[in-house]
Formats: C-alpha cells, sequence, structure tokens
C-alpha cells in the first residue's frame, strides 16, 4: 500500500477561502454564484477526509 502526504491544512483554507467568497456573493446578488459551490463541496469533502 502506498501512502501519500495529505495537504489537508491547505484543504481546510481553501474551502474557508471559498466559502467567504460564496457568503459574500450572496450578499452581492452575484449571479454566477452557482459556479463557486462545486469548490466549497470538494475542498470540504478534500478536507474531511471523505476520499
Amino acid at each position: 500500500m502506498e501512502t501519500s502526504k495529505k495537504y489537508i491544512g491547505l484543504y481546510w483554507l481553501l474551502f474557508l477561502v471559498f466559502t467567504a467568497l460564496f457568503v459574500y456573493a450572496i450578499f452581492a446578488r452575484w449571479e454566477y454564484l452557482t459556479l463557486i459551490l462545486p469548490f466549497v463541496c470538494t475542498f470540504f469533502v478534500l478536507a474531511m477526509d471523505i476520499i
């Protein structure tokens, strides 16, 4: 079995950055709001080490 280095701290940081951007997009009524959502979900899953 091969082990690889996990960048969990980086994933948490990116999750928080994209979550803040998502919240800003909600309040700014940005029409491309749904383009941010896949990044939020992906980095959350990676930070929780689900996959």
